[in-house]
């Protein structure tokens, strides 16, 4: 059986052990965050577009606020005000957090909005030190380098990790498969290596259906919810999976800082999880099977690929890459990646652009290297466009007499 599918058919524990046997996560995905439906003569998830709440009770609404603060804990009861959580967005938080196998989850208005949040929370508490892996999401890379929340960064290898570590340390980030050269991390190594101090694992690619490492000893997982979870290019979020100590501390930042999460969003990206591990396990079919005739053919140097599979695909052509950008028909060039629909970028210009050049390309982000994202497409409308698109790149390249090393390295 493909390892990424038997990954997928792992049992989950129940959120509710007393109540719930252990279910599979594509039985999860269906119904985390729906369990009280049915008893409500409910069959969709509800939509609640409340910015307020009234109360008649502010004696007990003040008893609320005041634990809300102290420890960032959901406040019992009916729902206060829209900063302080929504209950459609808190559906999708709970089922993200069983896909997870994680406590809690707290979402965002977008990815980078969550990675803030974290950032904020340990340099609260003293610790702007950040140890990371690269390569990673550009404006990751970015927001880090520059120092823009007031953090420090240290880059390392995960060789260096447990030497780069200092007294205040708060996190150490990496992301694997990582963005956009799908380079892979032994999470478990790297989370020994932390000893007490947070691991970060950016799990945008790989998704729960593939990898959750939470299990392997991150204590926070994050996701760009705009890719994968979402699915289908329509909606823009990011969630941090982890502990309730943690995610109580998230919601403060969340609470404080206004990056809240649109409910619109929330139902959309609940309604995105029930068909996560399908489109993942359909998608990385596909994605497995263009990898393996893009490393056959001799128009492509190199194609970088995952063992753990997914449906991302990167690969270094011997012509001009920004040829084969302009020669696509059926696959979208765009930024971005997840969808439904196959998209397909050059890093260097776009997703990447804003990291320093020699820093990106020592990550192994060269400039032949397109990243593709692999949808619901048939394999073989995919492969001739791309195929039609690579002979473009190559017909191009030799039409201006140039060598395949003039488009960089």
């Amino acid at each position: 059986m493909d390892p990424a599918i038997r990954e997928a058919n792992d049992r989950m524990p129940g959120y509710d052990e007393a109540r719930i046997a252990p279910r599979a996560l594509a039985t999860e995905a269906v119904h985390a965050g729906r369990d009280d439906l049915a008893r409500q003569g409910l069959h969709a998830p509800p939509i609640d577009l409340s910015t307020t709440y009234p109360s008649y009770d502010s004696r007990g609404e003040a008893a609320r606020i005041d634990a809300f603060a102290t420890t960032g804990a959901e406040p019992d009861g009916p729902p206060v005000y829209g900063r302080l959580g929504n209950p459609t967005v808190a559906r999708f938080e709970t089922a993200l957090a069983r896909l997870e196998g994680t406590e809690a989850a707290v979402a965002f208005a977008s990815g980078m909005a969550a990675l803030s949040a974290v950032l904020l929370v340990r340099a609260s508490m003293g610790l702007r030190h950040v140890v990371a892996v690269r390569p990673l999401y550009g404006c990751s890379d970015h927001l880090l380098t520059a120092g823009l929340l007031g953090s420090e960064v240290t880059w390392t290898d995960p060789a260096g990790i447990e030497e780069a570590l200092r007294p205040d340390t708060g996190l150490v980030m990496v992301e694997s498969p990582a963005n956009p050269t799908l380079a892979e991390l032994d999470l478990r190594a790297v989370a020994h290596a932390c000893g007490s101090v947070p691991l970060l694992a950016d799990n945008t690619f790989a998704t729960p259906v593939l990898q959750r490492p939470a299990e392997q000893g991150a204590r926070l997982v994050l996701h760009s919810a705009t890719k994968y979870l979402g699915g289908h290019g329509d909606v823009m979020a990011g969630v941090v999976a982890c502990d309730e100590e943690f995610a109580g501390r998230l919601r403060q930042v969340r609470f404080a800082t206004g990056g809240v999460l649109h409910p619109l969003a929330g139902y959309l990206l609940l309604r995105g999880l029930s068909t996560l591990p399908v489109r993942v396990r359909a998608a990385s079919a596909t994605a497995a099977e263009l990898a393996g005739r893009l490393a056959a053919d001799p128009r492509v140097a190199r194609v970088h690929y995952p063992r753990i599979g997914g449906a991302m695909i990167a690969f270094e052509v011997h012509g001009d890459p920004h040829e084969v950008i302009a020669g696509v028909d059926l696959i979208t060039p765009a930024v971005s990646l997840g969808s439904v629909d196959t998209l397909i970028q050059h890093p260097a210009s776009i997703s990447h652009r804003i990291v320093d050049a020699d820093d990106r390309r020592g990550a192994g982000v060269s400039d032949r290297l397109l990243r593709m994202s692999v949808g619901l497409e048939d394999v073989e409308d995919l492969w001739a466009d791309l195929d039609a698109a690579l002979e473009r790149a190559q017909g191009a390249t030799a039409g201006r007499g140039a060598p395949a090393a003039a488009v960089g390295n």
